[in-house]
């Protein structure tokens, strides 16, 4: 792990923030020269720290009204069972995330879709005929109270 110091730690904070902050910009709110925000951030890219650059969408502008969890039980937890189940899940568009987690159930979808009857059809048709599932349980969002991508650069 990269040892970060407060300068890092808050030109991370401000990059979360406001991503297409120029140079200058960021200089500005870390207190730093351009110069050496464009060698922190080649530093931090290199390590791994700073995956990527996106742009983050409005769901709702694009249609994409309902937002859908389930939970999904494996019925073999085999090797081969797993990387097939993962391997056809990241195949699904509709699929935003897909965690293993433990508990009473082997993994948690999230995904978008237009409407209701879409989930009936992902959910039936595709979720429940993937490699080993043998139970599902879904949460329709009725509110989205918070969603964020920001990760608190702290110590």
């Amino acid at each position: 792990m990269l040892d970060l110091d407060s300068f890092d730690l808050a030109l991370l904070d401000a990059l979360q923030k406001e991503g297409r902050a120029t140079h200058h910009q960021l200089a500005e709110h870390v207190a730093l020269s351009a110069s050496q925000i464009g060698r922190r951030l080649q530093r931090l890219e290199a390590a791994g720290v700073i995956e990527g650059y996106r742009v983050v969408l409005r769901p709702e502008a694009l249609g994409l009204a309902v937002t859908a969890f389930t939970t999904l039980r494996l019925q073999h937890h085999g090797d081969q069972v797993i990387e097939r189940f993962q391997a056809e899940i990241d195949l699904l568009p509709e699929v935003l995330e897909c965690h293993m987690v433990v508990g009473g159930f082997d993994y948690l979808v999230k995904a978008r879709i237009r409407e209701i009857s879409q989930y009936r059809s992902l959910l039936g048709d595709i979720l429940l005929r993937l490699p080993g599932v043998t139970q599902t349980k879904s949460c329709i969002v009725m509110e989205e109270v918070k969603e964020t991508l920001f990760i608190p650069a702290q110590k």
